[in-house]
């Protein structure tokens, strides 16, 4: 960096110290600009101070998120009141009369600051502002946004994200939205609006900040929003059930408990590591699921106990991982892959009969997945005679499907409930998956067997991930671009015989970034950019069709011989895939 730009990049910061309203975030630059200096500049503290003020952070997936400093690019408490600022004006601008927002927050580093700094600067602009009353899962919010009837809602969360992260989820619903799209997380063009809105804020000393004015709510949205949630289960179930829950260091133990309770299950074993809130998540690596090692704990817990289900949430509890006995793998148990349970969940709502019918509008029922999600869902959709559709990745699309009795994504998340929420919910989720396996025990069935019985009838679907973490993100889009200019032609010893640039859009689609190639063979390939971490990641399936005469005689060896082969064929192009999207410096 020269001298100009230097010079240039230490007033931006200094200006930024001078407006900052929180001292921890102020004393931080100010320990950062003094090792810049502009004689001797430190070179790791050059870079530091560039990142930091390397554009604003912007809204991304919904909302904002990013790691916790000082900077434009950092989650902080400047970057909120201004966020709660611009969502104000645009709302004073887009509602008639006062707009009213409710306010909910995990238990991450400043989650409650930040919680308190939105509600100050939302009744400083002239709105009602209405506060969960302590850290509450995500799924109560969304709740809440519709049961308010409010015109929008934040979230102070960053779900799964390492520690160091925190975030900010922003809802629309009562007079800000409209059909499928009330109480649903935003997208284009309100979130390309709400941000113009956040960059018209002046300095954030301007900003009005009320001392107090808004409502800190009790407990009775949480206790409508159980009470709901329970009866999404048949009332005369099966219920004997041994359930080891652990809400990974998050918020959502406490709610799942009274869930289960509520539903007639029996209390479940909370994993006692990681049962309180802790926003270090001192026992995992990353408090994701999906990650490996996240479940161990659980996993021991439940050998120990002879369980035979874990439930697994991850921080803020929007999503949900179950893990079954199997004695075919090394340490008798299994966690179920994310298309593994949403298709289990599918067959389950879908085979009941389709729920809360008065719920739709007159529109057609109609299941919803992600383009990176299972071809599954819709073979089982034709089986049951209901509409499917396909969205882009993020519960922001699924959720707003017309007609939406049930929607998933790979990453764990499940819409099981949209008449209560209109977002991906660990909590009614665990509720579900808690009566499936409840239902297969008291018939003498297995969740293994229950997979085994979708693939007789619908086709063997095997899934994959592979992702590259950066540190630089400017090597992702490298790598998209390479990608784009030579596809492979060629993967797993099969020819890709289809290449899709989802930039394109489509009738059904509106443009991504992503890639989505089919080979010969049946195997499907989506290569996309992380929306919430710095990765780039590819979702893989390989599909073996079973004839509909063998539904009911294929033998347990030539379904073995099919999964193995789905394997086999995921397996070659996952080894093909590595070497392509390895970014390049």
């Amino acid at each position: 960096m020269d001298a100009a730009a230097l010079r240039t990049l230490v007033e931006t910061a200094t200006a930024w110290r001078d407006d900052d309203p929180d001292h921890r975030t102020r004393a931080e630059l100010e320990a950062l600009l003094g090792r810049v200096g502009v004689d001797r500049p430190d070179p790791d503290a050059v870079a530091d101070l560039a990142d930091r003020f390397a554009g604003t952070l912007e809204f991304g997936t919904a909302g904002l998120r990013g790691a916790l400093g000082a900077g434009s690019n950092r989650m902080n408490r400047a970057v909120v009141i201004r966020a709660a600022a611009g969502l104000a004006g645009y709302l004073r601008e887009h509602v008639e009369g006062v707009p009213r927002i409710v306010v909910g927050f995990d238990a991450r580093h400043d989650s409650d600051v930040f919680a308190r700094d939105t509600c100050a600067a939302l009744v400083g602009a002239g709105c009602v502002a209405l506060m969960l009353p302590r850290p509450l899962p995500t799924p109560v919010l969304a709740f809440a946004v519709r049961r308010l009837g409010a015109d929008a809602g934040v979230m102070v969360t960053a779900s799964h994200n390492p520690p160091q992260d925190n975030g900010y989820k922003v809802y629309l619903g009562g007079r800000a939205a409209s059909g499928p799209g009330r109480g649903v997380q935003i997208v284009p063009p309100a979130d390309g609006r709400i941000a113009a809105a956040i960059a018209a804020v002046g300095p954030v000393r301007d900003v009005p900040l009320a001392d107090d004015g808004w409502d800190t709510l009790d407990d009775g949205v949480l206790d409508d929003y159980l009470d709901r949630a329970a009866r999404i289960v048949a009332p005369d179930g099966p219920r004997r059930l041994s359930v080891v829950l652990t809400p990974m260091h998050g918020v959502g133990g406490d709610t799942v408990v009274r869930a289960l309770r509520a539903a007639g299950f029996d209390e479940p074993y909370l994993v006692p590591e990681q049962a309180k809130p802790d926003p270090d998540f001192p026992t995992i690596a990353f408090p994701n699921p999906e990650e490996p090692g996240a479940l161990d704990l659980a996993l021991a817990a439940a050998r120990e106990r002879g369980a035979d289900l874990v439930i697994a949430n991850d921080p803020d509890a929007d999503r949900c991982a179950a893990a079954v006995p199997d004695p075919a793998v090394d340490g008798g148990w299994r966690a179920l892959r994310g298309d593994e349970l949403g298709a289990l969940l599918a067959e389950q709502i879908l085979g009941a009969g389709l729920p809360h019918v008065s719920e739709l509008d007159g529109q057609e029922a109609t299941v919803a997945c992600s383009i990176v999600s299972s071809q599954l869902l819709g073979r089982i959709a034709a089986a049951h005679r209901v509409r499917y559709a396909e969205t882009l990745t993020g519960f922001k699309w699924i959720a707003r499907t017309p007609g939406l009795v049930f929607g998933y994504e790979e990453a764990l998340g499940y819409c099981v409930a949209p008449h209560l929420v209109r977002d991906k919910d660990g909590v009614t989720t665990a509720l579900l998956v808690a009566e499936f396996v409840a239902g297969l025990l008291a018939s003498g069935r297995t969740v293994v067997g229950a997979l085994d019985a979708l693939a007789r009838r619908y086709g063997v679907h095997v899934t994959d991930q592979l992702a590259v973490r950066v540190a630089d993100l400017d090597l992702i889009a490298d790598a998209m671009r390479r990608l784009r200019q030579s596809p492979p032609t060629a993967l797993g010893g099969a020819a890709v015989v289809g290449v899709e640039d989802l930039e394109q859009p489509t009738s059904d689609l509106p443009p991504t970034d992503g890639l989505r190639l089919r080979t010969s063979d049946d195997v499907r390939v989506v290569i996309r950019p992380s929306g919430t971490e710095p990765k780039l990641k590819c979702y893989l399936e390989a599909v073996v069709p079973i004839s509909p005469d063998g539904w009911d005689t294929l033998d347990d060896a030539d379904l073995a011989e099919a999964q193995a082969l789905a394997r086999a064929r995921i397996a070659a192009v996952r080894t093909d895939l590595a070497d392509l999207i390895e970014p390049r410096d």
